[in-house]
């Protein structure tokens, strides 16, 4: 489907999908995230998630929830390591009410003090359940390992002392710092023309003063693989093998994505999960990932497994790494990875709010959208030798960084 672009006068871009469904998505993504903090900062950007719903110039945190919830909408937002995003589902119907709140929140959010002592409290609770949830703590602590004193190593929710010390002058600095115009995407799926769209953007977000932000990103460099062994005193023992990857722009980052689908991806079929799980029934979950960032990335292998079968577990994902490093993609290998990840890619496209912040995290970053067409044949291009060659450079043994919880 065609895709529609612009620009409004402050430098705030606006991309659109029109599709038929009663269903609308909305959003607007900032490229802000938690390593844009200074380290007294940590906990900032996901903290201000949390209080920029808690109320603005004209509206209190009540019906700030409401407004969208009243007529079964559903308000949201996430942060991450580099970008931040607060969006809406809702009927179509109601796409002007949710501009104008959205709006409200962005540009109007007054963040009042008792609201900020309450809401303290609650990210406390959130970075606890964390501490009580091994299988998610542990891709925080393999940050620290593998972006040692880097500010991507320092996990999103902050800690308890740093989140109590947060004032409105903090908030409202760090949002004036790297909340600016060209810095943000509105991004929009829903049956609705473009030049609707486009009206709504202006009349909410057009009058949005002028900003411009350089990235002063510290560039991360000096990697050293590590292992390290942490005494959690869990049932299970949980496990994560992994090493740098390819940064946003580098062209290998398709390929790094289908080797990555191949290994650990979301199918059952993967092979770390035919090998710990269904051949060896090691493992009730394990998975790979990879995150691009703007200036590197991150590949890795994450299991839970018995105390006594840690050794053989780990065995076992070596062994596929050197699978891939040593023996090229057959063409039946690869013609049914490349149908996988293509089939993969077209069912989150149905879904429309991950379309939503699919688009407008592209449009973010590199300032253009690909089609589904166009990503298609990108990863029709990929062949054996490529995968070979990111395998051996991603999965050499001697660069892998190892974290046990045990």
């Amino acid at each position: 489907m065609k895709i529609d672009t612009s620009i409004l006068n402050n430098g705030i871009r606006l991309i659109h999908q029109r599709v038929d469904s009663p269903v609308s998505n909305f959003g607007v993504i900032i490229n802000t995230g938690s390593r844009d903090e200074n380290k007294e900062e940590q906990g900032i950007a996901h903290f201000i998630e949390h209080v920029i719903f808690k109320g603005t110039k004209k509206r209190k945190a009540y019906y700030v929830i409401s407004r969208l919830e009243d007529i079964g909408g559903e308000l949201n937002a996430y942060t991450g390591k580099e970008d931040t995003a607060f969006y809406a589902s809702f009927l179509t119907k109601y796409y002007d009410r949710t501009f104008e709140l959205l709006s409200d929140i962005l540009c109007n959010s007054i963040f009042p003090e008792h609201e900020l002592e309450r809401e303290k409290e609650v990210v406390i609770e959130e970075i606890n359940s964390y501490k009580d949830s091994p299988s998610e703590l542990i891709y925080d602590d393999f940050d620290e390992l593998l972006f040692d004193g880097h500010p991507i190593a320092r996990n999103i929710l902050g800690t308890p002392k740093l989140v109590r010390s947060f004032t409105r002058e903090n908030i409202f600095n760090f949002m004036k710092n790297n909340y600016q115009t060209d810095q943000m995407v509105l991004s929009s799926v829903g049956n609705l023309p473009f030049n609707k769209v486009l009206a709504m953007a202006e009349k909410y977000f057009g009058s949005v003063p002028v900003s411009k932000r350089e990235l002063n990103r510290k560039p991360f460099s000096g990697y050293i693989p590590r292992e390290k062994i942490v005494k959690k005193g869990t049932f299970q023992t949980h496990c994560i093998i992994g090493n740098l990857a390819y940064d946003s722009h580098d062209e290998r980052r398709v390929g790094m994505t289908l080797l990555n689908n191949i290994l650990g991806g979301q199918s059952m079929n993967s092979r770390l999960n035919i090998s710990l799980r269904e051949h060896n029934g090691m493992a009730y979950n394990v998975e790979s990932n990879y995150s691009p960032y703007f200036d590197t990335g991150e590949f890795n292998v994450y299991f839970g497994t018995d105390p006594d079968k840690l050794d053989k577990a780990i065995s076992l994902v070596k062994k596929e790494f050197k699978r891939l490093r040593d023996n090229k993609l057959g063409i039946l290998q690869l013609s049914k990875a490349r149908k996988q990840i293509i089939g993969q890619l077209a069912l989150s496209s149905d879904d429309h709010s991950e379309l939503m912040l699919s688009l407008g995290k592209s449009f973010l970053i590199y300032n253009k959208v690909d089609s589904l067409e166009e990503i298609y044949k990108k990863i029709e291009k990929i062949t054996s030798s490529d995968i070979l060659n990111i395998a051996n450079e991603i999965l050499d043994e001697k660069s892998l960084s190892i974290l046990i919880y045990q």
